[in-house]
């Protein structure tokens, strides 16, 4: 019963901002750590970032540094991934896992169905 439900894509253009919400259930969240990985048609996943279970620390491909920030309210069970300066590169299906970096590009079959990001003029 464990399920993730990513949201908040959409079309931008170079330059804006986005910000993606998952919201999860089914499983104890406070507990896990939680990731956003991303899929573009032509590529294989690339996980994006991560945050620990406190939301206290978290980690980001270096793609993505200095430009997205992870966050998660626990109170709610919703993680978010706030993008700003996108660019046409970040277009991809963006989805939520969890656990870190390793456990989370290993677990695809409980991304869900993610969520569309486009970037472009």
């Amino acid at each position: 019963q464990v399920k993730v439900v990513a949201s908040g894509g959409g079309l931008v253009q170079p330059g804006g901002s986005l910000r993606l919400s998952c919201t999860a259930s089914g499983f104890p969240f406070s507990a896990y750590y939680m990731s956003w990985i991303r899929q573009a048609p032509a590529k294989g996943p690339e996980w994006v970032s991560s945050i620990n279970n406190g939301g206290d620390s978290a980690a980001y491909a270096d793609s993505v540094k200095g430009r997205f920030t992870i966050s998660r309210d626990n109170t709610k069970n919703i993680l978010y991934l706030q993008m700003n300066s996108l660019k046409p590169e970040d277009t991809a299906l963006y989805f939520c896992a969890t656990g870190g970096e390793s456990i989370s590009m290993a677990s695809e079959d409980n991304w869900g169905q993610g969520t569309q990001v486009t970037v472009s003029a």
